[in-house]
């Protein structure tokens, strides 16, 4: 006899089976993911009263954020250029952005961002001091020396020694080695918790009226990439789910420089942008120059156009060599004191850069699109907030200015704290205990090697239609079910999930802006495309772009 079919399996096709949590907390806000973004989210709302309990699915403090090296970019009273302001450090943003910044959003985060260094500086933070104030250098696509930094090269590290510091001071409980799966949701399909896995795999719900997601990015949909292993971006796949838009998926931003090594896989050491800042050239196999007459500001042009630069000289193969080329820091004296992580990096390697030229590669490095926000980091889902580059607030476009991301961390982490108080204050959040569990299935997965080679060749710099389709094709013939019930089933199911709506929004992009380049399409498309695509879920549970297709754009 046949018993009741669920609503997911009605939807799907998919028989439902669900695991039962075993253990349960409550909080006022949770939040996922404990770098920049979350540990400032975390700190403001302890400061506003409210209980907060930080979920990091592995230590305090590992993630995206202690490997950022360039800095923070900020225009700081006192302590700029002459002739640095504000709106040239706007300008620049949108300049980067390629067409796809919102104005709006860029003006206030950038505008916030001299105060939320004064107070990250305040909880005990400190930045390299120079001639006079602190010390600045220049990094991509920058029209001034703005960039502050700390320790040399190792700015993302003291950024995250501190915020950790600070929430131990403060006494916020964290649980460390600890997944988020889903959301729960109350029937009017408010945001109310989450369920999680424990470091042993043992289901467990966080009931809480706000769930903040600053979950990083999924530069793990790569072979190569600057990103630690857990950048697999489940906060965005778990935001599908839960119901909320995203934007901007198709834009991601490779770093023109990471440390070459032959066969590299997974997290490359990174060559940071202020080497070139320093003024070090980039060479390819015959040892010409790269980016001569590429772009008015050389070595120093934004992130996108080095990164095709290099891309296209290697197809090239001079020299002989096809798969990297070379990053002449011989001039730079006292390198290894400027410089200490990337001289490190190096010198494991075998290269010394007082001596020879680095060798470099692209990799992925930063998802330009995410969650849609506000600059509040209130998302279209009552109860769901987002910040850091899990969420697309607007201020990055098609492409990200360098050294802003640890700004918009720590400005968007503060505003959504307060937007979760005031929210509450308000009374327009669900009462916990009105949560459940989605009723979710086993759901489609593909390996995770085949998944990053097949996106490594026909959706990373350089795309066209005909690889695009390949890579759909594949990921969807190699998918597999499987349920939701360990770390690797819920990362490679959100690679998985990311890979298909990237592949989606990529191919129907048919115009090249900002780090998404079609060898196909190689103009920029105003007319069409200086627009946003938005993907959601459909009820099936596929990535769908959610936008109407605009007349002349195919």
């Amino acid at each position: 006899m046949t018993g009741p079919v669920s609503d997911h399996e009605a939807k799907t096709g998919r028989p439902q089976r669900r695991q039962h949590p075993r253990w349960e907390a409550r909080a006022d806000l949770v939040v996922l993911g404990s770098g920049v973004a979350g540990l400032t989210a975390a700190l403001r709302a302890r400061e506003l009263g409210l209980r907060v309990l930080v979920v990091t699915k592995a230590s305090v403090a590992d993630g995206n954020t202690r490997w950022a090296q360039g800095g923070v970019a900020v225009v700081l009273d006192g302590e700029r250029d002459e002739g640095d302001t504000v709106a040239a450090h706007v300008a620049d943003t949108i300049t980067a952005g390629a067409g796809l910044c919102d104005d709006g959003a860029v003006r206030e985060i950038v505008g916030a961002g001299p105060a939320a260094v004064a107070r990250l500086r305040a909880r005990g933070a400190e930045f390299d001091a120079g001639a006079s104030g602190l010390a600045r250098t220049r990094e991509g696509g920058h029209s001034a020396f703005r960039v502050i930094h700390a320790g040399g090269d190792a700015t993302g590290a003291e950024v995250e020694r501190t915020l950790v510091a600070a929430a131990g001071e403060h006494g916020i409980p964290v649980l460390e080695r600890h997944l988020a799966v889903d959301a729960l949701r109350t029937p009017a399909g408010d945001v109310a918790g989450v369920t999680v896995l424990d470091p042993a795999g043992v289901p467990g719900v966080l009931r809480a009226p706000a769930v903040l997601l600053a979950t990083g990015g999924y530069g793990q949909l790569y072979q190569a990439t600057s990103n630690p292993e857990i950048a697999t971006g489940d906060g965005l796949a778990l935001a599908l789910r839960a119901g909320a838009v995203v934007a901007d998926i198709e834009f991601v931003q490779f770093h023109p420089t990471v440390l070459y090594t032959p066969g590299a896989r997974g997290r490359c050491p990174l060559v940071t942008e202020a080497v070139r800042g320093e003024g070090a050239v980039l060479l390819d196999g015959a040892g010409e120059p790269v980016m001569r007459g590429v772009h008015p500001l050389g070595d120093l042009a934004p992130r996108d156009v080095v990164s095709a630069a290099i891309t296209r000289r290697m197809a090239q193969a001079p020299g002989g060599i096809d798969d990297h080329v070379f990053l002449d820091a011989t001039a730079i004296s006292g390198f290894a004191r400027r410089f200490p992580t990337v001289h490190a990096a190096c010198v494991a390697a075998g290269t010394d850069p007082a001596r020879e030229a680095i060798p470099v590669t692209p990799a992925a490095h930063f998802a330009c699109g995410g969650v849609v926000t506000g600059t509040d980091g209130r998302t279209g889902v009552t109860g769901l907030y987002a910040a850091g580059e899990v969420a697309r607030t607007g201020l990055h476009g098609a492409n990200r200015l360098a050294s802003n991301s640890l700004l918009e961390g720590l400005v968007v982490g503060e505003r959504a704290a307060e937007a979760v108080a005031a929210d509450l204050a308000a009374g327009v959040l669900a009462n916990p205990k009105h949560g459940s569990a989605p009723e979710t299935g086993p759901v489609a997965v593909t390996e995770r090697d085949a998944l990053q080679r097949v996106m490594s060749r026909y959706a990373a710099i350089g795309r066209d239609a005909d690889g695009l389709a390949a890579a759909g094709s594949v990921l969807d013939l190699s998918a597999t079910d499987r349920p939701l019930w360990t770390q690797d089933a819920v990362e490679d199911a959100a690679l998985t999930l990311l890979a298909q709506a990237l592949v989606a929004a990529a191919a129907r992009r048919t115009e090249s802006r900002g780090c998404h380049v079609r060898t196909d399409v190689t103009a920029r498309d105003d007319l069409a495309w200086r627009r946003s695509q938005l993907i959601k879920l459909s009820p099936s549970g596929q990535p769908v772009l959610a936008d109407p297709v605009l007349e002349g754009a195919a």
